[in-house]
């Protein structure tokens, strides 16, 4: 008979936001010998709410970020609380905090933050450390376990530190490394361009002409919420289908435009758009979404990311040729319903 000791293995996972939290839980409930890093200095991974972007690059163009999140101070949850919740530890209102069905982004930190606490999670973390490199020791022969080198570096240490583990769990998130559009002129264009990523309040846009890209929910939300302070805002969109609803806002405002994809951008300013009209804007935000990265993975090709797309992956865990000892928590965008 093979004792529990033998089957015991340890586990790396990488980031302490929702997925890693539960991976955490669960592996250790099996027996396992986890530890978690951390980039930041506590869990909750994209919810921890960093309003500090002056250092970051803004449009995200080189792999190593400095800001996480990508959460702006305005922010709620576009799903009911009821549905956002461990299904083993509910998401429930609690006295002196946020009550509403859609809370906002701090609310969510504060319930993964309980959850953390009350299944005694804080004591596999550590903060404040660096993923810099995960590769495999040897790849092995049939029927030999498969192990990995995980390289780290603790953000006030001089020194890196090199382990070894039997298996590597990603959970790094997918809203962190902006995705941009190809727009000739991007380059040439001399004014302020950004990505939604280090958005965090209207007031740097006072009195300005913003372009935001994208029509999705972060464009919308920021188009809506720089209304009451830029002086014009032209949202540019792949269809200029709307709903109804933002239809209905975009009459109320004086100041809010609708328009067709960008041609090109000019280095007087000038934005001109499909439909051959133009505008000479301030700023341009792109809410054009986010891009799959994992700078510190090397699977020597067996994992990529190919137009936005991470693969191949079974069941969007584990890639077969490296099963069970990688796997990717979160990965997929979406949940579609009947």
């Amino acid at each position: 008979m093979v004792s529990e000791r033998n089957l015991s293995k340890n586990v790396c996972i990488i980031g302490a936001g929702p997925s890693g939290l539960v991976a955490a839980r669960e592996l250790r409930k099996e027996g396992h010998n986890v530890v978690v890093f951390e980039q930041n200095h506590e869990v909750g991974g994209q919810w921890l709410y960093q309003p500090k972007v002056e250092h970051e690059d803004p449009l995200g163009s080189s792999n190593v970020l400095k800001v996480h999140s990508s959460i702006y101070a305005s922010l709620r949850l576009t799903s009911p609380r009821e549905i956002m919740g461990f299904t083993d530890f509910p998401f429930v209102v609690k006295k002196g905090r946020d009550p509403r069905r859609f809370p906002g982004h701090k609310e969510l930190l504060l319930y993964l933050q309980d959850f953390c606490e009350y299944f005694g999670l804080r004591e596999m973390i550590r903060f404040n450390t660096t993923v810099e490199y995960v590769g495999m020791l040897d790849y092995p022969e049939f029927g030999k376990d498969l192990r990995w080198i995980v390289k780290s570096k603790e953000k006030e240490a001089e020194e890196r530190v090199e382990e070894v583990f039997d298996a590597v769990v990603v959970a790094t998130g997918h809203y962190s490394q902006p995705r941009l559009p190809s727009i000739k002129g991007m380059d040439a264009w001399r004014r302020k361009q950004m990505h939604s990523h280090i958005y965090r309040v209207p007031e740097p846009f006072r009195n300005e002409v913003v372009v935001v890209v994208g029509n999705s929910l972060s464009g919308q939300d920021i188009g809506m919420e720089l209304v009451d302070v830029a002086k014009e805002i032209h949202l540019s969109a792949k269809s200029l289908d709307v709903s109804e609803g933002l239809s209905k806002v975009i009459s109320k405002h004086q100041n809010l435009h609708l328009h067709p994809q960008i041609d090109s951008l000019h280095e007087d300013g000038r934005v001109l758009f499909v439909d051959g009209t133009s505008i000479v804007a301030d700023t341009i935000i792109y809410c054009t979404g986010y891009s799959y990265s994992f700078p510190f993975l090397d699977t020597k090709g067996m994992v990529i990311v190919d137009d936005d797309r991470v693969g191949p992956l079974y069941e969007h865990t584990f890639p077969p040729s490296l099963a069970p000892s990688l796997s990717f928590v979160g990965i997929p965008r979406k949940v579609t319903t009947s």
